[in-house]
């Protein structure tokens, strides 16, 4: 998706005790076209948590035949985008000329590198037709050092996703390795994230990460007795091992991963340079970005 804002509401723990939780964020509602996502990064007081920029909670959205999710081209530089689905398909298009449905449980990693340009929209035999879309969109700084090596894209299948159950909660390792599991998605840096069921009363022990947020998808948990409803995200203060108790059945996503040096963001840009962010603006102006092959008559043009 596109157009991060960081005019967020937070609750920072100010005026009661938390130890564990560093920040508390709310979402801001962001209207991308035919359907509304939560916001949660970039947020003003935590612009990153290890290398995650841009954290987006889509739905869940109930469409009517003829609507649905149409996102034109549009164009990043020197990040890596995931998208997961709990229900519903997108169609996804870059200009490498890959075209991939994303299902529910695979995980559609896009590296953008020195640039990429893609869509997502719907297969028409799902657009017409009743349906919907829920699931979660995330951005990650690439390491300096490779935010300018050639764009890619992988797609990972959701029966090679490593899951595991602990105690009767399931577990499954997106990315990097937790639990004595190691996922098969490419990293560029040490980055974390898990998704994990927990029904009411059960408890869960996160794995550590030099930096992390937990997000409540659905549900209600609490940590060290500080409750996160759901659509909230905790960044965790990193001096202890944190545990996890579900107050009422939950879903929730662990993000993290090493520190990194700060990014500049402007629409779908993200670069530790400034000047890199202006000359992709000027590229998008003057069509310098590569077409996406089968959807080339659309795109989105530069916000002002």
């Amino acid at each position: 998706m596109s157009n991060p804002s960081d005019k967020l509401i937070s609750n920072d723990c100010e005026k009661a005790p938390c130890p564990a939780i560093k920040l508390l964020i709310h979402p801001k509602e962001k209207d991308i076209g035919d359907f509304s996502v939560r916001r949660l990064l970039p947020f003003a007081k935590q612009r990153m948590v290890g290398p995650w920029i841009f954290f987006d909670h889509m739905g869940p959205a109930d469409f009517s035949p003829g609507q649905g999710i149409n996102v034109r081209p549009h164009p990043h530089i020197n990040l890596a985008t995931v998208t997961y689905l709990f229900e519903g398909e997108i169609l996804h298009r870059d200009s490498l000329g890959y075209k991939q449905a994303i299902k529910p449980g695979d995980i559609n990693l896009m590296v953008a590198g020195k640039g990429i340009v893609h869509s997502e929209r719907e297969r028409p035999e799902v657009h017409q037709q009743s349906h919907r879309l829920h699931g979660l969109q995330l951005w990650m700084a690439l390491p300096e050092a490779d935010e300018e090596i050639d764009p890619a894209f992988y797609h990972y299948p959701d029966k090679d996703i490593p899951h595991i159950d602990l105690n009767g909660v399931a577990v499954k390792v997106m990315i990097g390795s937790a639990y004595g599991l190691t996922s098969p998605v490419k990293t560029f840096a040490d980055t974390l994230y898990i998704e994990a069921h927990l029904s009411d009363g059960l408890q869960l022990d996160l794995p550590n990460a030099q930096q992390r947020a937990l997000y409540v998808a659905q549900g209600k948990i609490e940590i060290a007795g500080v409750e996160v409803k759901q659509y909230e995200m905790a960044i965790l203060n990193n001096s202890d091992t944190h545990s996890v108790v579900a107050t009422q059945d939950a879903r929730i996503a662990l993000i993290g991963g090493e520190e990194m040096s700060p990014r500049h963001m402007y629409w779908n840009f993200a670069s530790s340079s400034l000047e890199r962010i202006e000359q992709a603006k000027r590229d998008w102006q003057q069509g310098k970005f590569p077409k996406v092959p089968g959807d080339d008559k659309e795109f989105i043009p530069l916000p002002e």
